[in-house]
């Protein structure tokens, strides 16, 4: 169980569900990251007395350093400042929930000193997923993920005596805002339509990706990364109610899922307190007034995105990195309202289609592929 955290995006919706569930366990915090929500960080520093605090940029440093009384923690700024918050000696945990490529070297950073990783950030597991794993087992380190579909995936296989009884694993999806629309009909749909997610309340980047299906894509290749499975034993099913978080089928028939309320704070916290369970700030899940639980087949036709990330799970190497970062360039066009809902398909594809492939790519090959998907996105 986790004694001593370091929250990498302490001030996003994971970060701050995350300090939520501290305030309800003997945890102390070492270390926080975040962007440039200087006066946040300030609140949070008061409270958590963290010993290292890093800000995405030096002004917001310069801000939050202004905003802080005397004695203040360790102030850093950059990637620099989010090794260092990965890294420091106190923590025997980190949660990495920033978003984007920019959690790879931190995450490798914790792993390379034995932390347990409480992993909220999907990219790291996506574009570099082999090398991550290989890492852990080299150094090892725990690696207990955070999003509720693959950590309703953890929880089922708890009982599991091997990988060879798996059949496949069953993601759940909620579908995002656009369920059940045509092509036609998403042709038009604007930055605001596709922030109106149903169920969960998210940063904007993970936001839309839900309304792509993009996330959902990405989350197949994470968990075929987690799980050490091939494309083919990694499925998906609409479920609008996000009750049902994840589904194991074993090899015998029998299929187990794990089943609560839509709240982050859940798996957040068994990822601090496994191999524990204690009490949770979240509510109960009450069968008896829960809707009907309801399942589909995704629709790839109208959410190309979903269709690129599953043919992309099986081409693996650097392709993963290549759409990952196309999509992170591509989304925040789509947030700034520069591009159209389905320009975010045509130019992740256009990524793929352009940057050149590896087979097997190195952290520097992972790097540079992610430096060209994104460089062929915003011309």
């Amino acid at each position: 169980m986790t004694k001593i955290l370091s929250i990498l995006g302490s001030t996003g919706s994971i970060g701050r569900q995350t300090l939520d569930v501290v305030r309800h366990l003997p945890v102390e915090v070492a270390a926080l990251t975040a962007g440039t929500n200087a006066e946040r960080m300030a609140e949070q520093v008061r409270e958590f007395r963290p010993r290292l605090v890093s800000m995405a940029t030096e002004a917001a440093a310069k801000e939050l350093r202004a905003l802080l009384p005397d004695p203040k923690p360790e102030i850093l700024w950059g990637e620099a400042g989010l090794l260092a918050a990965a890294s420091i000696d106190e923590a025997d945990t980190v949660v990495t929930a920033v978003v984007g490529m920019v959690g790879l070297r931190p995450t490798l950073a914790a792993l390379e000193r034995g932390k347990r990783i409480g992993l909220a950030n999907k990219e790291t597991m996506v574009c570099a997923g082999e090398l991550v794993m290989q890492t852990a087992r080299v150094h090892g380190a725990e690696i207990i993920p955070v999003d509720s579909e693959h950590s309703a995936i953890f929880q089922c296989l708890m009982g599991s005596r091997g990988r060879e009884e798996i059949k496949r694993l069953l993601l759940t999806c909620s579908g995002g805002p656009f369920f059940g629309k045509t092509r036609e009909e998403l042709a038009q749909v604007t930055r605001d339509d596709a922030l109106r997610h149903p169920n969960w309340k998210m940063g904007e980047k993970i936001t839309i990706d839900c309304a792509t299906l993009m996330n959902k894509g990405l989350e197949v290749i994470e968990a075929m990364r987690l799980y050490e499975l091939p494309p083919e034993q990694v499925d998906v099913v609409i479920h609008r109610q996000s009750i049902v978080h994840s589904l194991v089928e074993f090899v015998d028939g029998a299929m187990l899922a794990q089943l609560g309320v839509p709240d982050m704070r859940i798996p957040i916290q068994l990822a601090l307190t496994y191999p524990n369970r204690t009490e949770n700030p979240a509510p109960g899940l009450d069968l008896l007034s829960c809707p009907p639980l309801t399942f589909a087949a995704p629709d790839p036709e109208t959410f190309p995105c979903f269709a690129i990330a599953r043919a992309v799970a099986k081409m693996g190497g650097s392709a993963c990195a290549v759409m990952n970062g196309a999509n992170e360039v591509a989304v925040a066009k789509f947030l700034r309202r520069e591009i159209g809902f389905y320009d975010i398909s045509d130019l992740v594809q256009k990524a793929l289609d352009t940057v050149p492939f590896v087979e097997n790519p190195s952290l520097d090959e992972i790097l540079e592929a992610d430096r060209l998907a994104r460089s062929a996105v915003i011309q």
